[in-house]
């Protein structure tokens, strides 16, 4: 009988926490057992999670080991400015510059330059001290840490450091190049300081795991490290038969943040609402998440106000119900050269649930190139206007005939079991 081989997770995201961060780990820690690894999970005691998800819980297995310590939130503290706009900032979600506040600049002010690489930076100290003797006493060869918070690998760093462990950081997103970092109001100091850290992991760990192939482009330039691409990906879903919606339903699961606003699409449905009678009456524009308020002023700009249904947010197990009955499934993507490397998880999600995908976002995105290679929908700039009608048109007239579906192929290597395997080899 083989003697599984022990592996400690370092993640500040983990059931209740709700939102896209916590699945990554959720799954692999799920399917790693079947490949002779124990996974043991180390979490945050008492974690400030802007979104909860009790329902993901259930998934976790009695059997496996979470060890946890205290963190200090500075979100708590920041909430005696303001309870939302503190809430908000840890959900990622930064104002729009010209809606700013004086509190929200302060909020941001502080949490770019005192809080660097970011606001968990407190954890990293208690916890080297305190795993540092748990390796030891459990003879852990292995520990993988996964940002964001991008200050779990400096945990990483130092128990690399101290005890010579075997580290893989796995970068859920990139660091410095994500589009928010631009907006937290960085001192030249505090960016230097950024790419400094940065710099000292990618070339301290062992093994670097991203999650797409312009995040590995971009590390290459910083480090000779080996650098692995294990994308996101989708689980078996157990559900009966959904009946799809009566509705022409195009909905959009996650946030749709202010900068997510593709005023193409908007306008292309604006012009099928009158032209065409029985699709005014069929079309539905569900949004499950948040919808910023942006948004719904461009949709309103556009008349299409009355075929808004705002479902706002729901535990994981209700998206996937709303994924496989909707009649198309929108993905939409902030239109900058930042965002090219971002695959958002719900994708693979998308992709088994047997509806088509209209995607939009910046040009040469790996989101294309997997849209492309699987064949389960299509990838639009913000200023293909005709080709994106043409499209919609099409799918109109699948779903008046009963017939709209997707065709996907290839995707078997992006489940969850699959990606486990990969990550077991770098194991």
């Amino acid at each position: 009988m083989n003697v599984r081989k022990k592996v400690l997770i370092i993640t500040y995201y983990w059931p209740p926490a709700g939102g896209p961060g916590v699945q990554r780990w959720l799954k692999f820690v799920k399917y790693l057992p079947d490949f002779e690894i124990e996974p043991i999970v180390y979490v945050p005691e008492n974690p400030n999670y802007p979104i909860v998800d009790n329902t993901l819980s259930s998934e976790v297995s009695q059997d496996l080991k979470i060890i946890k310590h205290p963190i200090s939130e500075p979100y708590k503290l920041a909430s005696i400015f303001s309870k939302n706009k503190s809430k908000t900032i840890s959900k990622g979600i930064i104002p729009d510059k010209k809606k700013q506040s004086w509190i929200d600049k302060l909020l941001l002010y502080i949490r770019g330059n005192f809080f660097i690489p970011d606001a968990r930076i407190g954890w990293v100290k208690p916890s080297v001290a305190f795993l540092s003797d748990y390796i030891i006493k459990e003879q852990i060869e292995t520990i993988i840490t996964t940002g964001p918070p991008h200050s779990l690998h400096l945990i990483g760093l130092q128990l690399k450091e101290r005890l010579g462990v075997k580290w893989l950081a796995d970068f859920r997103d990139p660091w410095t190049s994500i589009g928010y970092h631009k907006q937290l109001k960085l001192t030249k100091k505090s960016e230097l300081k950024h790419k400094i850290l940065e710099k000292q992991v990618l070339n301290t760990c062992d093994q670097i795991i991203v999650t797409s192939l312009t995040t590995k482009k971009e590390f290459q330039s910083i480090t000779n490290k080996p650098i692995e691409v294990i994308t996101n990906g989708y689980d078996v879903e157990s559900m009966s038969n959904i009946e799809l919606d009566t509705k022409f339903s195009i909905s959009h699961i996650g946030s749709m943040l202010s900068k997510r606003n593709p005023e193409v699409l908007w306008r292309v449905l604006s012009e099928m609402v009158n032209e065409y009678k029985q699709f005014s009456n069929d079309l539905q524009l569900n949004f499950i998440g948040l919808l910023s308020d942006n948004v719904q002023a461009t949709i309103q700009k556009y008349n299409l106000s009355d075929y808004i249904n705002n479902v706002g947010y729901v535990s994981h197990e209700e998206a996937i119900t709303y994924q496989k009955k909707s009649q198309i499934l929108l993905l939409v993507e902030i239109d900058s050269e930042d965002t090219k490397c971002v695959i958002p998880g719900k994708l693979f999600e998308y992709m088994v649930s047997n509806r088509p995908i209209i995607a939009l976002g910046p040009k040469q995105s790996d989101v294309e190139t997997i849209i492309k290679e699987t064949n389960t929908g299509n990838y639009f700039y913000y200023d293909d206007y005709e080709s994106l009608k043409q499209v919609l048109l099409n799918h109109y007239d699948a779903f008046q005939r009963k017939a709209l579906q997707s065709h996907p192929i290839g995707l078997q290597k992006y489940s969850r079991k699959s990606l486990t395997k990969q990550l077991s080899t770098l194991i």
